[in-house]
């Protein structure tokens, strides 16, 4: 039997639409529905990223923000075909560099971001030999 379908991230941001913006910029992202509170902060909205998809929420008292904390020990990874220019539209959208993309001895070009809103991000991509 099976028990677990499927897996989605939820992050808690300090600024949700300023956060979607930041994910469509840097990621391609696509926002589904959003769903806001009376004070039009969002309680819920999806994002699908290539053929995956992440809920993202702004911060509330149940629900602190990376920022908040004073940072995450939660670090996504993202599968790309080219880590280089994943990292340049990360950081052209206002992340910063945290690792810089490079070769590894594990078989991997990749390099770590954080975006604006207190998450960070893998950047990477196989090494083909050849």
């Amino acid at each position: 039997m099976e028990l677990v379908t499927e897996l989605i991230p939820r992050l808690v941001v300090a600024d949700g639409a300023g956060a979607v913006a930041f994910y469509e910029r840097a990621l391609g992202a696509v926002e589904g529905t959003r769903f806001t509170d009376d004070r039009g902060r969002i309680v819920h909205t999806e994002l699908t990223i290539g053929s995956s998809r992440i809920h993202l929420k702004d911060d509330d008292g149940g629900d602190p923000s990376p920022t908040s904390l004073g940072g995450t020990p939660v670090i996504m990874h993202l599968g790309v075909t080219d880590a280089d220019a994943a990292a340049k539209a990360l950081v052209d959208a206002g992340a910063t560099v945290v690792f810089p993309v490079a070769d590894h001895g594990y078989g991997m070009k990749d390099g770590r971001l954080a975006d604006p809103y207190g998450h960070l991000w893998i950047v990477s991509e196989p090494i083909v030999e050849g």
